[in-house]
């Protein structure tokens, strides 16, 4: 995985270097790694929040819960192509799901109904809180100007998926101040 993010740079970084200085040329792959890092993280994350939405369907007991679910599934699914051909533009590899976020899939598959709302909600609010960060963050200083576009253009959705979230959270009773403080204090 590493090989296949990292590789497309070390050639860029080598054709950079060709034409421009040597320390132009890091700070060029510095910049490269920065996009490359958040379209993968961005992907995945996206990639976990279809899966994560399918399973809550089944798993979930509340109605809210399930519809925030099915909306999560088709907005990511949404964004998912999007980050695809943002990446493929860009010349990085497409995203695929990373291991921490599959060990979080993992989990949920496993867990039983009677817990699932609540601390699928509560992962939601964390999960939204990283997605709000890396997309904003992504829109004021990407340098590939593709992905700074997709990620300006798709942090008001993100937003709103992190207020939904918070609001149908505590609708199911799902605690959520140790993930939103945890998130600010990432930011």
């Amino acid at each position: 995985m590493v090989i296949k993010v990292l590789a497309p740079i070390a050639v860029t970084g080598l054709l950079l270097s060709a034409t421009m200085g040597p320390t132009q040329a890091i700070a060029q792959q510095v910049v490269l790694a920065q996009d490359s890092s958040f379209i993968q993280t961005a992907g995945s994350l996206g990639l976990l929040q279809v899966k994560l939405g399918k399973l809550a369907e089944k798993k979930g007991s509340s109605s809210v819960v399930r519809d925030f679910a099915r909306r999560m599934e088709a907005d990511y699914s949404k964004v998912n192509e999007e980050l695809a051909a943002g990446a493929k533009q860009a010349a990085y590899p497409a995203p695929v799901m990373l291991r921490q976020h599959k060990q979080v899939l993992e989990r949920f598959v496993s867990m039983g109904r009677s817990s699932f709302d609540k601390n699928y909600m509560a992962e939601m609010v964390s999960d939204h809180g990283e997605a709000v960060h890396l997309f904003q963050q992504e829109s004021e200083n990407g340098r590939v100007a593709s992905l700074k576009q997709l990620a300006s253009t798709t942090l008001p959705t993100v937003q709103q998926h992190l207020a939904l979230a918070t609001q149908t959270a505590s609708s199911v009773g799902a605690d959520v101040t140790a993930s939103t403080s945890r998130e600010r204090q990432g930011s």
